[in-house]
């Protein structure tokens, strides 16, 4: 499931990593909407966004144990994004440039559908970075600023402060939607610490289908087992860290190698260039991405993607090392987050 993060899905959203940001409004204008409708006024710097009726129309189940769920009786289209706690928690209050562990499900605003939910149900939690001034769903990070850990807060995000004025259509919001968001706040995470030199701990036998790997002179080396090549996408994590989880969007320091399972050629290599590589996990391919993002920093991964995650809706790349329906195998360590 995509994941929703104002920087970048995962659910949020793979949309969002391409680069659908939400519209610019006027501030003013919105500011004279809302007064219209009796909706609330946009965030101030250094304040907390408001309530409304829109949002204090939901009815907002209370259980922190399960994915929240909603009940409403009309259509919510709120000039500005709207902000309620649902369940005071008492821990840390969230603040701009915090990043904050959450779980949290999203709703259609027009029609109460759930568009999924993210951290329930043994499934791992988001993080998020609290960036004020993001174009990207602005509208969550209004909701989430000054909520207390242990909280659940909703918010009803107009589709200007969402993913934009022509809504989302894959995750079936119309043009102009709206969109709900609950959200359990877990923790705020510390500043993250300088990029390892190195991984430590013992790397464990790679999974069965899994290439085995070993380090020679600091330099992996693959060897594939024998039989068809796979078609499938597969992430096992070989060592595990104990930093701090990479969330989606965030920029990565990292080791990497990456072979070709259908010619058995190294394509690129930062371990052999003896450098570590810095990027957005936004900015790779998604298979790529996916084998990082809910990873802990310290951990060394082995991501198995398919043409389809990978280079093939590029048709290869243009060095002809990764054709069109070429399967390829990375190993990555995962040495810090800027």
């Amino acid at each position: 499931m995509p994941r929703l993060a104002p920087t970048a899905a995962s659910v949020a959203l793979t949309l969002i990593l391409a680069g659908c940001a939400a519209g610019e409004a006027d501030p003013a204008a919105l500011g004279e909407d809302a007064e219209a409708s009796g909706g609330s006024e946009p965030m101030a710097p250094g304040e907390c966004q408001p309530s409304g009726p829109d949002v204090e129309s939901l009815e907002v189940s209370t259980d922190l144990d399960a994915p929240p769920e909603i009940t409403f009786s009309s259509a919510l289209t709120p000039a500005a994004t709207e902000r309620m706690v649902v369940v005071e928690g008492e821990g840390e209050q969230v603040e701009a440039q915090d990043r904050v562990t959450l779980s949290y499900a999203y709703f259609n605003g027009e029609t109460g559908e759930k568009i999924g939910h993210i951290g329930y149900e043994d499934e791992a939690p988001d993080m998020i970075p609290i960036e004020p001034d993001t174009p990207y769903l602005v509208g969550l990070v209004h909701t989430l600023m000054c909520s207390t850990v242990g909280s659940r807060v909703a918010g009803v995000i107009p589709a200007e402060e969402a993913f934009g004025t022509e809504g989302a259509p894959e995750f079936g919001l119309g043009a102009g939607v709206s969109i709900i968001f609950i959200a359990d706040i877990l923790d705020i995470q510390p500043p993250p610490p300088p990029p390892l030199e190195e991984l430590v701990g013992t790397q464990q036998p790679a999974p069965e289908g899994f290439p085995a790997v070993e380090l020679v002179d600091g330099v992996p080396v693959v060897e594939f087992p024998e039989g068809d090549i796979p078609g499938s996408y597969a992430v096992a994590s070989v060592i595990e860290g104990e930093g701090p989880m990479v969330y989606d969007g965030a920029t990565v320091v990292v080791h990497y190698h990456g072979v070709n399972w259908n010619t058995g050629e190294t394509f690129d290599s930062s371990f052999e260039r003896g450098e570590p590589a810095t990027f957005p996990t936004n900015g790779v391919i998604p298979g790529f991405r996916d084998g990082l993002v809910g990873q802990d920093v310290g951990s060394r991964v082995l991501i198995t993607i398919p043409p389809a995650l990978g280079y093939g809706p590029q048709g290869g790349t243009g060095d002809g090392r990764i054709g069109p329906e070429d399967t390829i195998f990375f190993v990555v360590d995962i040495l810090g987050m800027q």
